[in-house]
């Protein structure tokens, strides 16, 4: 069997040319990336995505080029710190598994996974973790030896409700949608980017979010409600995803959601949505009142990690889709 070094110096002899990612040609994800899914995103969107100079580390990942000097596949992470206890350590996520239609079934999503990986290891990464879908879960395991401790959970909270926020959007006028929603949150909106870690409240490791980390994480717009003294990360995409809680417990969790029910019924939107690993207070108490589907499995690299796998938790606003 060849090595992964064999196997990638054959790809690249053969038909592709594999550079690391930088910021020459960081603009080339978003070429990419609307070759495979069809829709476009912002020419600056990657360029804030992979800004992690608050970890020292920026731009960990390789793209290929065809002959025609096309990018036709990609694979990186996007470096972190973990927080367990008094520890802090470095590690990343991994994002952006890309590979164009017509360039699939070649090897290049393991060939370029090992070189991502080879390169983790150079630079001091002692984990990656990763959320993968169904197109890539197989190959993740069998193929990269990634493994998994489990999956988190997804609770879908029905609000009855006109639908406002989905009509605004079938007949175009967002953006008068845009302004109602301002001005049924402006009491609640608070200026901060984000809350502290729900699972790292709970004793468990999670992904340490600093100042730092919030300037960084505005690549993806969000917002933060105020609900009596609790906190609620949600995310500005359609619906109201909830990214992690702050300050909630058992003693004020009905009242927390019988609160957001309200909000979002006077927004028309018709249902919640949270996501969180097993174990965690969240997820006792989101358990309690609501179906659970299972929904991201949790992989990992381990490279010498002093963190084990098992003591690190999620919520949805840790993937870097949040």
């Amino acid at each position: 069997m060849p090595t992964s070094q064999e196997a990638t110096s054959n790809v690249e002899t053969r038909e592709y040319r594999i550079d690391r990612l930088d910021k020459k040609n960081l603009k080339d994800l978003a070429l990419l990336h609307s070759e495979v899914y069809g829709t476009p995103v912002d020419e600056n969107y990657f360029f804030r995505k992979y800004d992690t100079a608050y970890t020292a580390l920026e731009n960990v990942g390789y793209i290929a080029y065809n002959m025609e000097e096309k990018p036709v596949a990609y694979y990186g992470v996007i470096p972190c710190f973990i927080r367990y206890k008094d520890e802090v350590m470095l590690a990343a996520q991994s994002a952006d598994t890309m590979t164009h239609p017509k360039h699939r079934y070649k090897g290049m999503f393991v060939d370029l996974s090992n070189k991502a990986f080879d390169l983790c290891r150079q630079l001091g990464i002692r984990l990656v973790f990763g959320f993968p879908n169904q197109n890539s879960y197989h190959g993740a395991v069998t193929k990269l030896g990634w493994k998994m401790t489990e999956s988190m959970t997804c609770f879908i909270i029905p609000v009855k409700t006109l639908p406002l926020e989905s009509a605004a959007r079938k007949i175009r006028i967002s953006g008068i949608y845009r302004q109602y929603a301002r001005l049924v949150l402006r009491k609640r909106l608070l200026p901060s980017n984000g809350t502290s870690s729900s699972v790292i409240a709970d004793g468990f490791a999670g992904v340490l979010r600093n100042e730092e980390y919030f300037a960084y994480k505005t690549y993806n717009p969000s917002r933060i409600l105020r609900i009596d003294d609790a906190k609620i990360w949600i995310s500005n995409r359609p619906g109201m995803l909830i990214g992690d809680m702050e300050n909630v417990n058992e003693t004020n969790f009905e009242v927390v959601i019988s609160k957001l029910k309200g909000i979002a019924r006077t927004l028309g939107i018709q249902q919640i949505q949270f996501h969180c690993s097993p174990g965690t207070t969240l997820h006792r108490l989101f358990s309690q009142e609501f179906e659970t589907t299972p929904s991201y499995p949790e992989l990992f690299q381990d490279f010498g990690s002093s963190v084990p796998p098992e003591k690190i938790k999620f919520t949805f606003a840790d993937i870097d889709i949040f």
